[in-house]
């Protein structure tokens, strides 16, 4: 390189640097921006994930009741098989034609 060529670079490098210094600073900003609209989505309870967690409260809850519904259901089918009489487990069948 030259020295003219090095002498018209000097200018071009000097107005380049602060244009990605301002750029840089921009995304920053609108990053923080964002960070902070998403805090404030999320305390509100308007977060994206929200309407997953209601959904899985409400599978919960019906999940729970089936629970507690079978659960008395089932204590007295326990009881009422342990009233019957017991009868003798089956022995399978042989068969000898060997």
């Amino acid at each position: 390189m030259s020295v003219a060529e090095i002498g018209a670079m000097i200018p071009i490098v000097a107005l380049i640097i602060p244009i990605v210094a301002l750029t840089t600073r921009h995304k920053r900003k609108m990053a923080e921006l964002e960070v902070r609209k998403l805090e404030a989505l999320a305390a509100s309870g308007k977060g994206a994930g929200n309407d997953r967690t209601e959904w899985l409260e409400d599978r919960v809850k019906v999940l729970e009741r089936i629970v507690t519904d079978k659960g008395t259901n089932l204590a007295d089918e326990i009881e009422a098989l342990r009233d019957r009489p017991q009868i003798a487990p089956r022995r399978p069948e042989r068969s000898d034609e060997a």
